[in-house]
C-alpha cells in the first residue's frame, strides 16, 4: 500500500520568540522546537516514521516563514528511495519566505537505492527582504556496502521561482552520464548548496560570499570536484561531486559555517541532531 503524507510547517514571531506550528496528514511529523541559538530562531526536525519511500509513495512538505521569523529545518537521518516496480516515489517540498524572514533547509542526504524511481522536487518562493539557505544532497546506491546503483533513476528539481531552475534526470544505465568525464565521472554523490534572496544580491555581498565558499573549497580534499558560482542575480550556488556522501556533506557544512556569520552575523551553530 502506498503512503501519502503531507506536512505543513509555519514559522512566525510571537513577541521575541519564533514559534512553529504544523499540521500533518499521514506519517510525517516534526519534533519539538529547539532553541540552541535563542528564542529568535527555531530549529525543527522532520521525521518520516516509515523510514523510506517505495514506488507510489508521496511526501509533500510545505514550509512558510512569516515576516521576521527564522526557521531551520533538518532531518534525523537520510531520506531513502527504495526499489520500485514501476511507479515513481515522490518527495515534493515547497518553501515560502516572506519579507524579512529566513529559512534554512538542511535535510540530510537522499539515498537512491538500486532500482528506485525517485522524484525529489524543491521549489522556493522568496519575497523581497526574505532569504533562504539550503541544500540538496543525493547518494546513488551504497557503493561502500557493495550495493551499486545500476538500475533506476533520480529526477532532481531545485528552483527559486522566477530566478533559477536546475532540473535533471540521472539514469543508472546512462553510462556516459554515470561514468563519463563530462558526467559524474564515476562519482556517486552529488551536492548543491544555495543561498537565495528575494531581491538582487549586491555585488560586494555576492563577491564576499563567493570568496568565502571558494576559500573553504580550496582547502578541502574535494577541491577539484567542487565550485561556487552565481548563476543569477538572486542566487549563489556551491556544487560538489564525491565518491561517497560523508566528504560531500562535510564540505557543504563547512561552507555553511563560513556563510552564516558573513550573511546573517550568526555563529556557525549546527543542529544538535547532526552530532548524534
Amino acid at each position: 500500500m502506498a503512503w501519502h503524507a503531507r506536512l505543513s510547517l509555519d514559522y512566525r514571531m510571537e513577541g521575541h520568540r519564533c514559534v512553529s506550528r504544523f499540521e500533518h496528514d499521514g506519517p510525517l511529523r516534526i519534533l519539538q522546537s529547539l532553541y540552541p541559538e535563542g528564542d529568535a530562531l527555531a530549529h525543527n526536525v522532520v521525521v518520516h516514521p516509515p523510514g523510506g519511500l517505495v514506488g507510489g509513495d508521496t511526501l509533500e512538505i510545505s514550509v512558510r516563514a512569516r515576516a521576521g521569523s527564522h526557521g531551520l529545518v533538518t532531518t534525523p537521518g537520510a531520506t531513502r528511495f527504495y526499489r520500485s516496480d514501476g511507479e515513481a516515489a515522490l518527495q515534493r517540498t515547497r518553501i515560502v519566505v516572506e519579507d524579512g524572514a529566513r529559512i534554512e533547509w538542511l535535510p540530510l542526504e537522499a539515498i537512491c537505492h538500486n532500482g528506485c524511481i525517485a522524484h525529489n522536487l524543491l521549489s522556493l518562493q522568496v519575497a523581497p527582504g526574505g532569504e533562504a539557505m539550503g541544500w540538496d544532497v543525493a547518494a546513488l546506491g551504497l557503493p561502500a556496502s557493495g550495493q551499486p546503483f545500476v538500475n533506476g533513476s533520480l529526477l532532481q528539481h531545485v528552483e527559486l521561482e522566477g530566478a533559477w531552475l536546475e532540473r535533471g534526470r540521472i539514469a543508472a544505465k546512462d553510462a556516459a552520464l554515470m561514468d563519463g568525464p563530462l558526467g559524474l565521472a564515476g562519482h556517486r554523490c552529488t551536492g548543491t548548496l544555495f543561498f537565495a534572496a528575494g531581491t538582487e544580491i549586491p555585488r560586494a555581498r555576492r563577491d564576499a560570499v563567493l570568496e568565502a565558499a571558494r576559500a573553504v573549497i580550496d582547502a578541502h580534499e574535494l577541491s577539484g570536484l567542487a565550485g561556487a558560482t552565481a548563476p543569477g542575480p538572486r542566487v549563489i550556488v556551491v556544487r560538489v561531486l564525491a565518491p561517497l556522501v560523508e566528504p560531500a556533506l562535510q564540505l557543504l557544512k563547512l561552507v555553511r559555517d563560513a556563510w552564516r556569520p558573513l550573511l546573517w552575523q550568526l555563529p556557525a551553530t549546527r543542529p544538535r541532531t547532526w552530532a548524534l
